[in-house]
């Protein structure tokens, strides 16, 4: 770990570091350093500009202005690759596996292991069988392709990508966000490992919880510029590092529940199974009620929600919505009966990236904006401008490109969505996945506006905090099974994670 006193020079040095995009300055006079040895986070709301200094600090992005030194000389990288030859490795928020590829290909893809321009595969293989024994994920095949794994098992390739590469600096953008507890004890093992051998990390989160237990230093920005650096995580306090991230004092909390009775059933479910993964799930859910389903990554609590909605097809069981059935297996009838998803993975799943965030919100009601088959454009952007309004999406711009918001700005384009739709039953898979603690409380606030409304809600957390800070009722879901039903006020974390340990095999 690095020293108090920093006897040793900074690996790496940005000094006044500004970006433009068109229409916007990124990054506006960024200051910075990291320590060999050190894991230094760096923290703010989403559009604070931490992806852009990465991205900068990575050779993704040329700085129009500032000065970048590595190792006490003053660089230009003119792309990732020379950075990463220089010893920069980044691990992106967004996966950048290649799913037709196996494990092995993917973590020397661009690297390759060969002799005489051959590719050497069972020297590759064991190289990976070393690297993944070291993340303590050695039961992951070198010869597995990558589409087979699970979103956590993605993320581990790629930091073993970062770690063959012989890094000096690793940067994490978020390498926690699909991770569930035990998972992210082990990245903590290997982040705290990596420091322990002199090697770098700038480690990105907006669960402070964690800046806490892996960070030694932190830097906040805020509206593309540097408001503090360099702080030592054991003495700044929360509340201050919250204060410098919003603008005010502050801590996170969850909305108050209502006081209102819930209404009738809106959403019932009996004995829904999917072979292989869940099996005999039931429950109701009413108007005005918040259930959370709480489990491990790759208990099934993610699939029970998509196989409702009709995303995936129900081995047996059914789904009824105000007492009538649904079709498995048929997302434009669960949609036209009042159902609407908001996915985990809300850049591939949920999101035309490269659409305008108008086109987004409204896909949901295409039929009723058409006219002789073509779009009403006028009509689009009167119910586009009044969701943006309505969710406070910054910029409020409803024809710039969903690819250019920040990520609690995303998640507010799909709810807006589904308000357009009027949705009577909503699914949000991790809806503050990656959302800044601003941003969160925010979401917090819609989601239980929307309760308050009359919308049924089912969420799924990997944070059992949220879970319990939102819900009227728990789901506890372990191994494919319902193994505890509770009001969220008679059950507490310890006990949740009692009865998932109980439940799951070893």
């Amino acid at each position: 770990m690095v020293t108090d006193d920093h006897q040793v020079a900074p690996l790496l040095t940005a000094s006044g570091v500004v970006k433009h995009f068109p229409g916007a300055k990124a990054l506006d006079g960024v200051d910075f350093d990291v320590y060999p040895g050190e894991v230094h986070c760096l923290l703010g709301q989403n559009g604070a500009g931490k992806s852009t200094l990465i991205k900068v600090l990575a050779g993704a992005h040329k700085p129009d202005a500032g000065v970048i030194t590595w190792q006490g000389q003053e660089v230009s990288f003119p792309t990732p690759v020379a950075a990463l030859r220089a010893g920069i490795a980044t691990m992106y928020q967004e996966l950048d596996v290649v799913d037709g590829l196996t494990v092995a290909e993917n973590i020397f893809l661009g690297n390759e292991v060969s002799v005489g321009g051959f590719t050497q595969r069972s020297a590759a293989h064991a190289r990976t069988r070393e690297v993944l024994k070291r993340l303590g994920h050695s039961n992951i095949p070198a010869n597995t392709e990558v589409e087979a794994l699970s979103a956590a098992g993605k993320q581990v390739v790629s930091m073993a990508r970062a770690l063959s590469h012989d890094a000096k600096l690793i940067i994490m953008d978020e390498p926690s966000a699909v991770l569930d507890s035990e998972e992210v004890a082990n990245l903590f093992r290997v982040v705290k490992d990596l420091a322990a051998n002199g090697i770098a990390v700038i480690y990105i989160s907006h669960r402070l919880e964690e800046i806490r237990q892996i960070g030694d230093r932190l830097t906040v920005l805020k509206d593309g510029k540097t408001v503090a650096s360099g702080l030592r995580v054991s003495e700044t306090p929360t509340s201050q590092v919250i204060a410098l991230m919003t603008g005010h004092e502050g801590t996170l909390e969850f909305p108050p529940r209502s006081d209102a009775d819930f209404g009738e059933t809106v959403l019932s479910v009996r004995d829904l199974a999917l072979d292989g993964v869940f099996s005999d799930v039931s429950f109701d859910v009413r108007e005005g009620e918040i259930v959370g389903l709480a489990g491990l990554v790759g208990s099934g609590r993610s699939e029970i929600l998509e196989t409702i909605y009709g995303a995936r097809r129900a081995t047996s069981g059914e789904v009824l919505v105000s007492g009538a059935p649904i079709a498995r297996g048929n997302v434009a009838v669960a949609v036209r009966r009042g159902m609407g998803f908001c996915p985990e993975e809300r850049k591939t799943q949920g999101l035309l990236m490269e659409e305008s965030v108008a086109r987004n919100i409204t896909l949901s009601i295409f039929d009723r904006l058409a006219r002789l088959g073509f779009v009403d454009d006028a009509a689009e952007m009167v119910v586009a401008r009044e969701q943006v309004a309505k969710l406070g999406i910054v910029p409020a711009d409803p024809e710039r490109e969903a690819r250019t918001l920040s990520g609690g700005n995303q998640q507010k384009i799909l709810l807006g969505r589904w308000l357009a739709h009027g949705t009577k039953v909503l699914f949000l898979d991790e809806p503050t996945r990656g959302v800044d603690v601003g941003a969160r409380a925010e979401a917090y606030q819609l989601i239980r506006e929307l309760a308050a409304k009359g919308v049924a809600l089912v969420i799924v957390s990997s944070e059992l905090e949220e879970v319990l800070g939102l819900a009227d009722r728990v789901l506890v879901i372990a191994d494919g099974r319902v193994v505890r039903v509770a009001e969220a006020a008679d059950i507490d974390e310890h006990q949740i994670l009692d009865l998932i340990v109980e439940g799951t095999p070893a």
